[in-house]
């Protein structure tokens, strides 16, 4: 949303007039600090960007996955399955952004999903 949202010139606080919300709620949503907006929510910034499918579509799959503090219940998994949780939450904070679009992509593509999905 920020990157669009810039690369058409427009404000935050032009964004949060619009949409009813404060400014400082939508720079939380931008920086991860804040929860999974509403669908709702989600369909208004799509309009106000002027998206259009694929890129709303986009956007809205973004902000479905958007929560700052995921939760990977690991009870009954096997053993690989615990470690690799527990590596990626004690390790995450130390990848750069182009150690985790790497490894986003091998384990997409490991589970047979695009990069899109």
């Amino acid at each position: 949303m920020r990157r669009i949202r810039k690369e058409r010139s427009l404000t935050l606080q032009q964004q949060a007039d619009s949409l009813s919300v404060s400014p400082a709620y939508l720079s939380a949503l931008e920086h991860g600090k804040k929860g999974r907006p509403s669908a709702a929510l989600v369909d208004q910034i799509c309009v106000w960007l002027n998206l259009i499918w694929d890129d709303a579509e986009a956007l809205k799959r973004k902000a479905v996955m958007s929560h700052p503090r995921p939760v990977i219940p690991v009870a009954g998994l096997h053993e690989n399955a615990v470690l690799l949780a527990n590596l990626l939450s004690h390790n995450i904070d130390r990848l750069t952004p182009i150690q985790s679009q790497a490894l986003l992509h091998q384990l997409r593509d490991a589970l047979g999903q695009s990069d899109d999905d």
